[in-house]
């Protein structure tokens, strides 16, 4: 379990977050957000006072990182590159959170050391994390400022024969889960998305067809939103592309694994992060060593899938 809790004896009365900072290695904003999340605890209790004096007993709640023996793809004295599984996430979501690609980053490079971009827990592929503090401000601004381009693959329900650009605006889900489980929408009113996709062969038999995908913008789901848009949902993707009762029974968990297969058109998301590009000091271009193409086996046949095209 990365998330441990372990007890300490304070001799001298400290202030609460200096005792955190000296104790795990945090800066002062790190050791003042671990308590005010209630992971400091006197007598069983969360003290979420961070300027408090505390002496003798106490617990604290605190990421162990326990990796699994994942290899970095590629790493220097900044940064290193995972080749993430699909179904993994990158971040716990929550205290009980058994395994995420923080436990290898950690693990690798250290308690300073954090993953520098989101990626989707079912789509697989390339995630760039840093190795201390300054190169994760730096990297992450890189991100912002659109320095770090990224290409995806995508297997997708239906035959495309032309490239092809999206410029569909995207809004967040607000409410309204009631009729809908998707999390972003196409709205004209939305924050300005752009994603260029190129299609690279087709596959008569499962009625699918491999697609090259290169955002220029990063927003949530924007991929995936914007080939349900035009009617070529990724396959395998639980929310865009199903039924209401589909992803209901996805997100609840109760959603066997023969349902997932023929309810979503897959038995994952057939999404893949392939490659990322920017300068850091040097040019960096690195790959996906995955055969994402042969991930196709993994796809329902056509004619036993459930499919929502929109």
């Amino acid at each position: 379990m990365p998330f441990v809790k372990e007890k300490f004896h304070i001799e001298e009365e400290v202030i609460a977050f200096l005792y955190v900072m000296r104790t795990l290695n945090f800066t002062q904003g790190q050791a003042q957000r671990h308590i005010a999340k209630g992971r400091l605890l006197i007598d069983g209790q969360s003290m979420t006072h961070t300027g408090k004096m505390v002496k003798g007993d106490i617990e604290m709640v605190f990421f162990r990182a326990k990796g699994r023996g994942e290899n970095a793809l590629f790493h220097n004295k900044d940064f290193m590159v995972f080749e993430k599984h699909s179904g993994v996430l990158v971040h716990p979501n929550t205290m009980a959170t058994p395994y995420s690609m923080l436990d290898e980053v950690r693990t690798l490079a250290g308690d300073n050391a954090n993953a520098c971009h989101r990626i989707d827990m079912e789509t697989s592929g390339l995630l760039l994390a840093s190795k201390h503090k300054t190169a994760e401000r730096k990297l992450k601004k890189m991100f912002e400022t659109k320095e770090i381009k990224k290409s995806y693959l995508a297997w997708v329900d239906g035959e495309l024969t032309e490239s092809f650009s999206s410029y569909e605006s995207i809004s967040v889900n607000k409410g309204g889960y009631e009729t809908t489980k998707h999390k972003v929408f196409i709205d004209p009113d939305g924050k300005a998305s752009h994603t260029d996709f190129t299609p690279l062969t087709y596959d008569e038999k499962l009625d699918a067809t491999l697609v090259a995908c290169y955002p220029h913008t990063g927003r949530t789901h924007q991929i995936r939103v914007h080939l349900f848009h035009v009617k070529h949902p990724i396959l395998g993707d639980p929310i865009y592309g199903a039924t209401y009762e589909a992803s209901d029974d996805y997100l609840d968990l109760t959603q066997s694994p023969e349902e997932r297969l023929i309810q979503h058109g897959a038995s994952r998301l057939m999404l893949h992060a392939h490659s990322i590009k920017f300068t850091y000091g040097a040019d960096y271009y690195i790959e996906s060593k995955s055969d994402f193409r042969a991930m196709k086996d993994l796809i329902c046949e056509k004619d036993k899938r459930v499919f929502n095209r929109g």
